[in-house]
């Protein structure tokens, strides 16, 4: 006789919290991870790519930061999220992003 036991395959995966990008505040089902300060600029200052500050953001917010800021300007101005988030440009395109929808491919000049 065979054993009556519960079916527990699949096992149920826990509810993922969602991940929010840390400029825009969007929710998004991916982030990508932007070093605070550049990975090139952190080398030169002898420190280790794994010790280099960074937060998460959304496509279109990565890519606004690094066509609109160089390497340079990052490290030495912008080298906190309250620095980004304080520029007037940031500020501009966060407030147009929001609106988005998050599936909408963001062209950036």
């Amino acid at each position: 006789m065979a054993r009556k036991t519960p079916n527990t395959w699949p096992s149920p995966r826990p509810e993922a919290e969602p991940l929010v990008c840390a400029l825009c505040q969007r929710e998004t089902p991916t982030l990508t991870e932007h070093h605070l300060m550049p990975i090139s600029q952190g080398r030169r200052k002898g420190i280790k790519v794994q010790d280099l500050p960074s937060v998460g953001l959304c496509a279109a917010c990565h890519n606004y930061v690094h066509t609109t800021f160089s390497n340079a300007d990052l490290a030495g101005f912008y080298g906190t999220l309250e620095a980004l988030q304080d520029h007037e440009g940031v500020q501009k395109f966060v407030n147009w992003v929001k609106k988005q929808p998050i599936g909408k491919a963001v062209k950036v000049k």
